[in-house]
């Protein structure tokens, strides 16, 4: 973990190096990638959070992150690929805000546990495992009183599957949902249209949103 905007950690990756070659290569395949502007959701459902300290998981070129650290939130922020902590970097210099970055997993990452106000996970491609290791590191990072909010697009199972893609292979909010006990309180859990210009992403025209209040 590093605060210096301009430069984020490089060296000592932790997660596995296959993941991060391939998320290098969409980013470089780019000159940009997404939209560069903050996710819908997250500007919709923070903005009446007071603010504290948050994890951006899968931060991607910074645009979240950064948008939080000009609303007055501590931020770190956890992506597998460096060229896209690279851009992020750059752009949090621009802005003249600073971030916490950490290249690595987020199961790999480390993090303290309980130690966050508000866990933001837009979109993540955390793959799932038997143990729902990626499901309970999101979990485990929220502190009591603090907020997890989760997004993911509203894909047609078989449409991806025809594309070689398993939407069921991935965190979605249902499999957080799940594990959620009685030390939690779903404020949301809905279908939600969404309108965004530009960016990898923009095809897709309806969300689900979960966010939940971790109680004790």
């Amino acid at each position: 973990m590093t605060d210096d905007i301009a430069a984020p950690r490089r060296d000592g990756y932790l997660g596995d190096a296959s993941v991060r070659a391939e998320w290098d290569d969409k980013y470089a395949d780019r000159e940009r990638l997404w939209s560069g502007r903050p996710n819908g959701a997250l500007v919709a459902e923070a903005a009446g959070l007071t603010p504290g300290r948050v994890l951006d998981v899968g931060c991607g070129e910074g645009a979240d992150a950064i948008w939080l650290a000009r609303g007055g939130w501590d931020v770190t922020a956890v992506e597998v690929s460096g060229v896209a902590l690279d851009r992020a970097a750059a752009h949090a210099r621009d802005a003249g805000v600073s971030v916490h970055w950490v290249h690595a997993e987020l199961t790999g990452a480390d993090l303290a546990p309980g130690s966050f106000d508000l866990v933001s996970a837009q979109y993540p491609a955390l793959l799932r495992t038997p143990g729902a290791t990626a499901e309970r590191a999101l979990l485990a990072a929220v502190k009591v009183g603090g907020v997890l909010l989760l997004v993911h697009h509203v894909v047609d199972a078989e449409h991806a599957q025809e594309a070689g893609f398993d939407p069921d292979d991935y965190v979605l909010p249902a499999t957080v949902a799940a594990l959620l006990t009685e030390d939690w309180e779903v404020e949301v859990h809905e279908r939600r249209p969404r309108e965004i210009e530009g960016g990898a992403g923009a095809h897709h025209h309806e969300d689900v949103v979960l966010r939940a209040r971790r109680v004790r």
